[in-house]
């Protein structure tokens, strides 16, 4: 399975036979139009952007609830993390009759004034503002509910595969930087472990210089020294070094194997970061050869939180 970003647009229209039996209306060359032969359009968008998980959100015509079940189960399925909306718009034909739902617009008017009544309010109802209100204008050519799912269902495989060729475009693009990036942040690795053995020494020297001075004959004078040693064996960067070179060759796997790695190269990230400060810890404080080092850490911690940036676009 390819790498995917979980960035992606895909949006396809469709049409479907309507109940309505009116006659079609001939165009000028006598074809039909398919906005004025019976039928009804649709357009199905998918929308997606990253999430820490897979977060569905849609927005469908009213009485689409089998339809949202269904969509959602193959969302599921196809698509593994990221937040997607999923947009449902019907294009009626232009010669569509629209009916005043007087039932309820009567109810709306009612409501409206038996508040200005109880709060003595010289107000009345604003006629657009209640014709916007939903199910204030019913359509003729409102399709059943089974041609609407049967037609959007038909259409939706073809939609996600456009999505995730999007996504999958824009993971290749990625993964090259990723890359790119691994390869930088290995060559700050082994700056560092060439000026290492010179760092070492210099610490060694300069901490045996200062003891000489603080202890002098004294009888503790051995002991102070296994204590000095073991005090340079913890300063040295050599596991950090390792360690880190042992994470990019394991996120280059992750890379070659493909398919839902992100949230494995974020964490893969996090432990580079922690052990790209721990050298810096290290290194405080040092001159000479020690400065060089300090600008290879600062190289690799630019280097891995720009990858970050990267993977948390990846699904």
């Amino acid at each position: 399975m390819p790498i995917r970003s979980m960035t992606g647009f895909a949006q396809i229209k469709g049409e479907l036979a309507n109940t309505d039996k009116a006659p079609p209306a001939p165009t000028a060359n006598n074809s039909v139009s398919p906005q004025r032969n019976g039928h009804v359009g649709f357009t199905l968008s998918l929308k997606s952007v990253n999430h820490r998980f897979l977060d569905l959100h849609f927005r469908l015509p009213s009485g689409c609830d089998s339809l949202e079940m269904q969509l959602r189960r193959m969302l599921k399925e196809k698509i593994a993390r990221g937040h997607v909306e999923v947009a449902l718009n019907l294009e009626r034909a232009n010669n569509e009759v629209v009916a005043l739902n007087r039932p309820l617009v009567s109810a709306y008017i009612a409501a409206f004034r038996a508040a200005s009544a109880e709060f003595s309010l010289a107000a009345e109802p604003d006629l657009n503002t209640i014709l916007r209100m939903p199910g204030a204008l019913d359509s003729g050519q409102e399709p059943e509910d089974a041609a609407l799912e049967s037609a959007v269902m038909a259409r939706v495989e073809e939609a996600l595969g456009r999505l995730n060729q999007m996504r999958e475009q824009e993971g290749r693009s990625i993964e090259r930087e990723l890359r790119q990036r691994m390869t930088h942040l290995d060559e700050a690795v082994k700056a560092v472990q060439m000026h290492r053995r010179t760092v070492l020494h210099s610490y060694i020297e300069k901490l045996q210089t200062r003891l000489q001075e603080l202890l002098g004959s004294s009888p503790d004078r051995e002991r102070a020294m296994q204590e000095a040693a073991l005090l340079v064996d913890r300063s040295d960067i050599q596991e950090e070094t390792v360690r880190l070179e042992n994470h990019i060759r394991h996120f280059h796997d992750l890379l070659d194997q493909g398919g839902e790695i992100g949230k494995k190269l974020d964490f893969l990230l996090q432990e580079m970061n922690r052990e790209a400060n721990t050298l810096l810890s290290k290194t405080s404080g040092l001159a000479g050869d020690a400065l060089k080092i300090t600008e290879a850490g600062l190289v690799m911690k630019a280097e891995i939180e720009k990858s970050r940036e990267q993977v948390q676009n990846l699904e």
